[in-house]
C-alpha cells in the first residue's frame, strides 16, 4: 500500500476543505471516490559512456634521440676536438639552414659518407648541440657542475649563433641571465653584444646600472676585454649609470640651486654634470678609435661618482 501523505510523498497540503466536500454531494456515508489517471513514458536504455583512449604525449624527440645514439643510417661524420660524431644529413639540414647549405651544397652529388672537421669548438659543446638538434631539448645541468654551467652556456650560445639555431640561442640567453654577477657581467655583456642577444644585453646593463656595482666590475679582466672588443657599449653603460641618480629640475627651479645645495642634492647635481662631461669625452675618444681612453674616462667617472655619493651618505638609488 502506497502512502501518499504530505510527509511521505507528494501531496497538496490544502487540497479541498471538509466543509466543501460535505456540501458537494460527493461524500456519501463518509466516503468519496477519487479518480486517478496515471501516464507512463517509456525511455530507451542509457547509452554507454564513450570509450576514452589515453593518448601519450609526443615522443618524436625520444625516437630521434635514439636514432642519434644508435647511429643507424648515419651518413655524415663530424670530427671535433679529437672526438668523432656520427649524424644524419637530412635531420641536420631540416634543423639548421647553415648545415643544410654545408651538407647539400657542393657535397650534394656525393653519395659516400661525408667527414666534416669542426674547429674552435669543444667536444662537450658539440655533443650538447647535436643532442638539441635531434631532440629540441637541452639538459638542465648541461652535463657539467653548477660552477661550469655558465661557461658551457656561453660556448653553446656561440655555437647556436654559428649554426642559426635560434631556439637554442634563446635558451642559452635565459641560462646566462641567471649567472650575471660581478665576476661575469662584463664577459656576458661582451658575448651579448657580439652575438646580438638583446634580452641578455638588457639584463647586463640593468645589473651594471649602479656606480658601485660598475666600479667592482671594472676591476675584472672581463671589463678590459669588453672595452677592447665592444667600445661602443661603454656609452650605454654611462647612460645607464646617469639615470641612477636623477636630478629634480622642477624643484631646482622652484627653490633655486642654493636651496638644492643646502638640501643635499648638490651631490647628485655635480654627479650628473660629471656624467655628461664623461659621455662627451667617451664619444670623442671612440670616434678617434681610442678605446683605452674611453675606458679611462669611464673609470674616472665611476670612481669620482662613488666617492661623491659616499661622502654625502646618500641612500642607494638603484637595485639589481
Amino acid at each position: 500500500m502506497q502512502d501518499f501523505s504530505y510527509v511521505a510523498g507528494v501531496a497538496f497540503h490544502d487540497f479541498i476543505s471538509r466543509a466543501w466536500l460535505e456540501e458537494s454531494g460527493h461524500l456519501v456515508h463518509d466516503r468519496f471516490t477519487v479518480r486517478c489517471d496515471v501516464r507512463t513514458e517509456e525511455r530507451g536504455a542509457e547509452p554507454p559512456a564513450p570509450t576514452v583512449v589515453v593518448v601519450p604525449p609526443p615522443d618524436l624527440h625520444r625516437h630521434l634521440g635514439g636514432l642519434l645514439e644508435a647511429k643507424d643510417g648515419a651518413d655524415v661524420t663530424f670530427q671535433v676536438a679529437g672526438e668523432t660524431f656520427s649524424a644524419h644529413r637530412c635531420v641536420l639540414a631540416a634543423r639548421s639552414p647553415v648545415l643544410k647549405a654545408e651538407l647539400f651544397g657542393a657535397m650534394k652529388e656525393s653519395s659516400d659518407a661525408v667527414v666534416i672537421r669542426v674547429d674552435d669548438m669543444e667536444a662537450d659543446v658539440f655533443r650538447a648541440l647535436l643532442g638539441f638538434v635531434y631532440t629540441d631539448t637541452l639538459q638542465d645541468d648541461l652535463g657539467v657542475k653548477q660552477r661550469k654551467e655558465a661557461a658551457m652556456a656561453q660556448h653553446l650560445l656561440v655555437a647556436a649563433d654559428r649554426y642559426s639555431l635560434e631556439r637554442l640561442k634563446l635558451i642559452c640567453e635565459d641560462k646566462l641571465c641567471k649567472h650575471i654577477d660581478t665576476g661575469l657581467a662584463a664577459t656576458i655583456l661582451t658575448l651579448a653584444e657580439q652575438h646580438n642577444c638583446r634580452g641578455l644585453k638588457k639584463a647586463c646593463l640593468q645589473f651594471l646600472s649602479c656606480p658601485s656595482t660598475l666600479n667592482d666590475v671594472m676591476e675584472t679582466d672581463g671589463f678590459e676585454h669588453l672595452a677592447r672588443s665592444c667600445p661602443s657599449v661603454l656609452k650605454e653603460l654611462i647612460s645607464n649609470v646617469s639615470t641612477c641618480v636623477p636630478v629634480d629640475l622642477g624643484e631646482a627651479r622652484r627653490r633655486g640651486w642654493n636651496g638644492m645645495l643646502s638640501s643635499g642634492r648638490r651631490t647628485n647635481y655635480w654627479y650628473q654634470a660629471l656624467v655628461v662631461l664623461v659621455v662627451l669625452c667617451v664619444v670623442l675618444s671612440l670616434k678617434r678609435g681610442n678605446a683605452p681612453l674611453s675606458c679611462i674616462c669611464l673609470v674616472i667617472a665611476s670612481f669620482v661618482g662613488t666617492t661623491i655619493n659616499g661622502a654625502a651618505k646618500l641612500p642607494p638609488t638603484c637595485k639589481n
